[in-house]
């Protein structure tokens, strides 16, 4: 692997339990290459354990782009065989992603486009920059989405929406992507990162075993019929019945204060 694999690849900041992860290759749009995927996919996994981080936002270097997809250069020189191991890598990386125990907002700064938008519906909540456009346009390449995106999509808009978005390969509008369900809000470019902070600081204020167990309830209910649904949502619950965070919570109710949450 060359020096691109290293730490600069991928920044990371944080503060009052707020990590912010920027891609940092600005200089092609932060395109996906095999040391930012192995690198998301890492640090993905290790904010997992980090009781000091309540929620992560992720967002891209730069002004053009939060992530245009595949880094092309790179796969231009790839065997078949290569290019199948890198979509492996992308589903991994974007599984951890998804299943971190933490809520994960994504800060649309640019352009979201192919894989950069598979990475975007990988992440729990979406706001995008006014100026921002968004589209899985691989089948422009002669590819499909093959790191999620037909899936994560259809889930989001319907298959009919989510088949009319990737046949036509389309760029859509920020304001058309959270008229959709793409994303949850929009806000100015120069002030996204001051929306997605408060936006994050407000979640951080909620139980982080809540949290994390509304998560699972969510994300794993959508998947089954209403009955197993239920099932998952009851025993999310039951996780957080014996925690001290729990008791704190109605002991902050009746004293009429804030709770101090300590995740356990």
């Amino acid at each position: 692997m060359s020096a691109e694999n290293a730490s600069e690849v991928l920044l990371q900041t944080v503060e009052d339990g707020i990590c912010t992860l920027t891609l940092n290759r600005p200089s092609v749009m932060n395109a996906l290459n095999g040391a930012l995927v192995e690198r998301l996919r890492g640090t993905f996994a290790a904010l997992d354990a980090r009781r000091d981080v309540r929620v992560v936002i992720l967002t891209g270097a730069g002004e053009r782009a939060f992530c245009v997809g595949a880094d092309l250069k790179e796969r231009s020189g790839m065997t078949d065989g290569e290019v199948q191991q890198r979509l492996r890598d992308y589903r991994a990386a974007f599984r951890v992603i998804e299943s971190v125990n933490k809520p994960v907002i994504c800060a649309i700064n640019g352009y979201a486009l192919g894989g950069g938008l598979e990475l975007a519906l990988a992440c729990d909540l979406r706001i995008v920059a006014d100026e921002a456009q968004v589209g899985l346009t691989e089948l422009r390449l002669g590819i499909i989405p093959g790191a999620g995106g037909t899936q994560r999509l259809a889930r989001l808009v319907g298959s009919a929406k989510a088949k009319e978005l990737i046949f036509g390969a389309e760029r859509i509008s920020a304001t058309e992507a959270v008229r959709l369900g793409i994303a949850n809000r929009s806000a100015p470019r120069d002030a996204l990162l001051e929306h997605a902070h408060s936006w994050a600081e407000q979640l951080a204020r909620s139980a982080p075993i809540a949290l994390a167990q509304a998560k699972v309830a969510i994300s794993a209910g959508i998947q089954t019929d209403l009955e197993t649904g239920l099932a998952i949502e009851a025993q999310a619950y039951a996780v957080t019945i014996p925690t001290k965070d729990r008791r704190e919570g109605l002991a902050a109710f009746v004293e009429k204060r804030d709770p101090v949450w300590h995740g356990e």
